[in-house]
């Protein structure tokens, strides 16, 4: 991918909307979230989707049948 191009699972926009769908379907529930606390989720999310994505590639390294060179 060019440097201008990321996958949406990098995208904070993204996962800020989607925090803010469920914010909106927890708000029906009756559990309060503030604006700020969609930003930090948001923020946390992106963060670990990255550290999975990386621990993901680590174990597909390690347990691979051929060797780098």
């Amino acid at each position: 991918m060019s440097e201008d191009v990321k996958a949406w699972y990098q995208s904070r926009t993204v996962w800020g909307a989607l925090i803010a769908i469920l914010a909106s379907l927890a708000h029906v529930a009756g559990v309060e979230v503030t604006a700020g606390d969609e930003g930090e989720l948001a923020d946390l999310v992106v963060s670990a989707v990255g550290t999975i994505g990386g621990l993901i590639a680590l174990y597909g390294r390690i347990s691979a049948r051929r060797q780098v060179r």
